[in-house]
């Protein structure tokens, strides 16, 4: 973990030197990562695997906010890239960590923030390698580089739907989302206490389904991960692919909490899959693979819905239970 420029201590405590040996040197537990003593890591082949890299960056006041518990910023940050990894069919065993923090942030912020990587990095058998710190008089932010290895030749991309195959995707739709409603609104509509914290818990702490995502390789043709609105990237891989794809509105995944949020009609299905982050697997698949798609998710524990299908043509559509096509309110995040 490389030291920027500045020396200067964050909340006139610790120095950054002081941070990376008190906090961050400790998860830095794999062979090549020299305990952050050295200007670089070491990583090592693995034979027959391809190296896999993704990157994203949370900031404060766009991708969070800035009074989010610490250790559950950490974990966020973590898993959209985990994420990434999981709909490639890559097994996640190391990462990089920037931080760009502003001159007000706290020790303890920081203790909590290392806490919730450590409890992830157990988690997920992945440890970091290095990165950087740094500060800033604008927000918080934080941005990770992951790496996971996939059977050479074998990690998905959005390029590969066929027309005949079927589309599935892994969780339920939307429940990120209905969560950043809540935070963002006063009134819960009809929803419990305990489905309002499910919600919320999905915004601030997704839950990508790396354990089947490594069950992919061999039995999808294509796969994204969905963060920026299930319409918006099956969108990437209809394009990628030169193929329609069709999405059963009566299918998609929805948790019961959403329903008792925003309701159980068409309207209400359109803004789920319209809407972004709920970092899940959307992916194609021959009709063939179905039976092995199921045994998959059920040894992973992870739920798996067929909610569409590949045909000739181009884009995305939602369709009503008489086959008419939906209009979505939303296409999906966009950061500009």
């Amino acid at each position: 973990m490389t030291r920027s420029a500045s020396r200067a201590t964050v909340a006139g405590r610790l120095s950054e030197f002081d941070l990376i040996e008190e906090l961050f040197a400790p998860l830095a537990t794999a062979p090549g990562a020299f305990r952050l003593k050295d200007d670089a890591a070491q990583i090592a082949p693995l034979r027959g695997h391809g190296l896999v890299v993704t990157t994203d960056a949370l900031v404060a006041g766009v991708d969070f906010f800035a009074a989010d518990p610490p250790a559950q910023v950490a974990k966020k940050a973590l898993r959209v890239n985990l994420s990434d990894l999981a709909a490639k069919g890559a097994r996640p065993f190391a990462y990089l960590l920037t931080l760009i923090l502003p001159r007000s942030t706290k020790q303890a912020w920081l203790n909590a923030f290392a806490r919730g990587l450590r409890e992830d990095q157990s988690r997920f058998a992945i440890a970091l390698l290095g990165g950087d710190i740094s500060s800033t008089e604008g927000p918080l932010t934080v941005s990770i580089t992951a790496l996971g290895r996939a059977p050479r030749g074998g990690m998905l991309r959005r390029r590969g739907a066929r027309i005949g195959d079927l589309v599935f995707v892994t969780g339920t739709i939307g429940d990120s989302a209905g969560g950043l409603a809540l935070l963002r609104a006063s009134d819960g509509g009809g929803t419990s206490p305990a489905q309002r914290r499910r919600l919320i818990q999905a915004y601030r702490v997704p839950t990508p389904p790396v354990r089947f995502g490594l069950s992919l390789p061999g039995l999808a043709s294509a796969a994204i991960d969905v963060s920026d609105g299930l319409l918006a990237d099956l969108g990437h891989v209809a394009e990628a692919s030169g193929a329609r794809i069709l999405i059963e509105a009566a299918r998609l995944p929805r948790s019961g909490a959403l329903r008792a949020l925003w309701g159980d009609g068409l309207r209400a299905v359109a803004r789920a899959a319209g809407a972004g982050d709920d970092y899940q697997i959307a992916f194609t698949a021959p009709r063939r693979a179905e039976s092995k798609i199921l045994a998959a998710a059920a040894r992973a524990q992870t739920r798996v819905t067929r909610i569409g299908r590949v045909e000739k043509g181009s884009g995305v559509t939602l369709l009503d239970d008489k086959g008419r096509p939906i209009g979505a309110r939303h296409a999906g995040f966009t950061h500009f």
